[in-house]
This record gives C-alpha cells, structure tokens and sequence, in this order.
C-alpha cells in the first residue's frame, strides 16, 4: 500500500510522473459490474477494451488510473493547453487523437468503441443526439463523469455532490470496473491527503479571500456556482467562492452581481482562443469592475482549464491557488 500510495502521489505531483508495479486491470472475461453513476445503477456485462473518452480531465481520470491500453481514442479542442509537460504525456502519445472538436457517433462507431465516459456539456448534448440513451440504441454503454450529472431543478442544472467527491466516486467506480481498485484507492488517499496538507495552512474566518472565477464572456461572464470543481478548488485553497449560492456547476452570473461581492481575487480560467493575459487585460480595463478590490489590487491569476474541471489536477490546482491566497491573506 505504502508504494502504491507514493506511486500515486508522484503520479498527481510531479510534471514528469513515474513508474510503478502495480496490479493489472481485470481480465475481460470477468464478471458482470454494477456501479451507481448519476443516482441510477448501471451494470456492465464486460471490462470494456476500447474506451473512448471526452475533453481532457476525462481523458486524464483513465491515464491517471493507468488505463490508456483500454482506450480507443478521445476527442479534445486544441485549447487544453500544453499537453506535453503533464504526468501523463506517455498517455497522449499512446492514445488516438479522434477529434479535435468533439464526440459525434461517427467517430465512436469508428473507433469501435466499447466505453464513452463523457459528461453534460462534456461530450453529451441534447442538440446533436450524443446522449447515453442514443448510444445504448447502438449497443455501447456509457459512463457519465460525476460532476456534470443533472440534478432536476431545472433542465440543464449539474451537480449532485461536492466536487471533489464526485472526483473521488469516479476514480473509485472506475477502479470497480478495470478492476484496478487499489491504484484508485491510492490515488485517492493521496490527493485527500495533499488536499488536507493545504487546508492545514489556509487562513481562518474573516481572514479568507473571496474569489470569482472568470471563464469567459464579456457582456455576462461565465462562472461557476457550488457544484463545479473551482468551488472546492477555491474553498479548500482558503478562499470563498463569491458564487456559493448558485445551485448549478458551470453557470451564468451578472456584473452586477460581481460587483456587488466584490471578490478580493479574481481566477481565470485559462483556455479558449482568447489568452489568459487578454482576459486579464479585459477585466482590468472594464469600467464597472474599477471599483472591485481585485481590480484595484490587480490581484488576478490564472488557472488552466484542466486544473479545473473535474480532472486528478485538481489536488495540484488547489496547492497552487493556496499559496497565492495565502500571500493575499497576508496583505491584510
């Protein structure tokens, strides 16, 4: 356990990873599998061997469980960032690129897929017919990530557990299904205990910074409420996520409402066409944040969009976003 454990937190820590023995996935003649995905049960008669994966934290969740020999492909943007320098770059060189836009049930029949893990607005929409229902009609099962499952007050609104928790169940039920349950299990200790190493030194009460987290959009920004991992990234970092109260994940806010918080720090979410530095450079320019003290402190900074989506660099992400909040909270 004691290597499997290291094994792990290398795996999350480092931008290089490292090797480790550890027990191989289960055989696919195996027995049947039933897991809770979204509330409901779902069993799966096999261990898939051609997995197909959506946007880069899904992708990421099989290679940190060290499942890329399963996979048939996965679709991604090009705006992911540098994917050269991550612990799991061996993964991206092994796994098929299929997309560089996203799933469609062309490119998963080409695959041969046996397995799409994708989310709500990760991959799975209404609109085009990528659904879990309409790819059940074509005989391939489904999994949903935790963090995007709709929760029924409205049509759209995701989120049924804490963040971190659905990154948790997902490593977790994966593990059940490859039948690698100890590296999820290890991988899992590790990043709670990383998690608790920073929360032991985030400021107390009155004494946390509070944070809005800007992904994008000029005329009405793009947020996230309690339910999508910049909550939990900002809260157990030693923030206050100023959009608490929103019972939604990835949502919409007002300026006016930014405003009326008025948000010690400001993290954007760095990916899209539009820079990092270009988002940075709007918000400081536009006239109705001029008041907000992030905008007067110019205390801004930015995350990768893989730090936060519901990936395994969440941990990291939540080590980094405290040092900086700390350095806040010490400016009084």
């Amino acid at each position: 356990m004691r290597t499997l454990l290291a094994a792990a937190l290398c795996l999350a820590v480092t931008a290089t990873g490292c090797g480790a023995t550890v027990e191989s996935a289960r055989d696919a003649r195996s027995p049947a599998v039933t897991l809770t995905n979204c509330g409901r049960e779902v069993t799966y008669d096999k261990v898939p061997e051609r997995v197909v994966t959506n946007d880069v934290g899904i992708t990421e969740l099989m290679f940190a469980l060290g499942l890329e020999d399963r996979m048939a492909g996965f679709a991604m943007p090009d705006d992911r960032g540098d994917l050269s320098r991550v612990p799991w770059k061996d993964g991206y060189d092994k796994v098929p690129w299929l997309s560089r836009d996203q799933l469609t049930k062309e490119n998963v029949l080409d695959a041969r897929a046996d397995l799409v893990v994708a989310g709500w607005n990760y991959g799975f929409r209404e609109d085009g017919g990528f659904t879990p229902d309409a790819l059940d009609r074509l005989g391939i099962p489904s999994y949903v990530l935790t963090e995007s499952c709709r929760n029924g007050r409205t049509k759209s609104s995701r989120g049924i557990m804490p963040p971190l928790d659905a990154l948790y169940t997902d490593l977790t039920n994966l593990g059940r299904l490859f039948g690698v349950e100890k590296r999820a299990a290890a991988l899992v200790d590790g990043f709670r205990e990383r998690i608790a190493g920073v929360r032991a030194k985030a400021p107390e009460g009155t004494g946390r910074p509070s944070v809005f987290l800007y992904d994008s959009g000029r005329d009405t920004p793009f947020t996230s409420g309690r339910y999508a991992a910049p909550e939990q990234i900002i809260t157990e970092a030693g923030g206050v996520n100023v959009m608490h109260d929103v019972a939604d994940s990835w949502t919409t806010a007002g300026w006016e409402t930014v405003v009326e918080r008025d948000p010690d720090v400001i993290v954007i979410c760095d990916y899209g066409d539009v820079s990092a530095e270009r988002k940075k450079q709007f918000l400081l320019s536009y006239a109705p944040l001029r008041d907000v003290s992030a905008i007067r402190h110019r205390r801004i900074v930015a995350l990768d969009y893989a730090d936060l989506v519901e990936s395994p660099r969440n941990p990291s992400a939540i080590a980094r976003l405290g040092a900086y909040l700390r350095t806040v909270a010490g400016q009084g």
